[in-house]
């Protein structure tokens, strides 16, 4: 599988992913708890489909060191500035911001990765950035919209951007497995998100607070874990300037599936689909002029 048809899969995931966080949420809102349940299962689904593949193709381990540090922040502790991002601007808004992490990525790509500049670039970034004016001028909300939530989903934007570029250059230094570099990315994640909740416990236990969103957020950890195989398929397949603009078409899957599954929760509208569109179709702009 190429890494289009690849990075195109990512995007519906992690699409579905911000919608299955928020129907986390509603069942039990604690999104530091929720993050390391989603990580840990998500390490577990990965692991599932890499150790056949390592042992099957006898996988070289010594180059996933890189994999186990970016994984540590990102998905690792990124994991709960995106679900508190969810919890206070929504999965439809908060997917669209993440969708200007092209933007962020084809810059960080032409500065340290040496990937070509295209003039394609500028018309790229005055379609996203119209698209976040749209967000930001919009007339209906949801009722528990904080702005808050979406400077967080802009901070997550900005980890994934950096994720996206340090994947890339891991993938082509080191040669991993990608598959077994997803479960390893994962497993730092849900590590790195264990050791906070030790440190930051709060009045309930560690261990009652996985039970309780143990359940709630299954469905998001299955993604992350698709997720982030496709995700790293991908990038050992193609440059960032082509797989994280179509990884961002997760805006629009977000946004999408939010209105079939939240319903009115999520208050979808015209101008909020129109961002997502503009948001993509910048994104995509930018992967198709690579």
């Amino acid at each position: 599988m190429d890494a289009v048809l690849l990075a195109t899969l990512a995007g519906v995931l992690f699409g579905a992913l911000a919608v299955a966080v928020r129907a986390g949420l509603r069942r039990a809102g604690d999104p530091e708890g929720g993050a390391f349940v989603t990580a840990a299962l998500g390490f577990l689904v990965a692991a599932a489909v890499a150790v056949p593949v390592a042992l099957l193709d006898g996988a070289e381990l010594g180059g996933l060191w890189a994999f186990a540090l970016v994984g540590a922040v990102v998905p690792g502790l990124s994991q709960i500035v995106f679900v508190r991002a969810i919890r206070d601007a929504g999965a439809s808004r908060t997917a669209v911001v993440i969708g200007t992490a092209p933007l962020l990525s084809a810059g960080l790509a032409l500065l340290f990765l040496d990937e070509p500049l295209r003039p394609a670039l500028a018309v790229a970034t005055v379609a996203i950035v119209l698209g976040g004016a749209l967000l930001v001028w919009e007339r209906s909300r949801p009722p528990d919209f904080r702005a808050v939530g979406a400077v967080l989903a802009l901070v997550a934007a900005s980890l994934f951007a950096v994720r996206d570029n340090v994947v890339r250059w891991a993938s082509l230094d080191t040669g991993a497995d990608p598959v077994l570099a997803a479960a390893v990315s994962l497993g730092a994640a849900a590590l790195a998100l264990l050791v906070y909740l030790t440190a930051f416990r709060r009045a309930r236990p560690v261990a009652a607070r996985v039970r309780t969103a143990l359940p709630a957020f299954a469905p998001a950890a299955l993604c992350l874990g698709l997720a982030y195989i496709a995700l790293l398929l991908a990038f050992s397949r193609g440059n960032v300037t082509l797989v994280a603009p179509l990884n961002a078409t997760q805006s629009l899957w977000g946004v999408l599936l939010a209105a079939t599954f939240l319903g009115r929760a999520e208050a979808v509208g015209p101008r909020l689909l129109l961002a997502a569109v503009l948001v993509v179709a910048g994104g995509v702009l930018i992967g198709a002029t690579r």
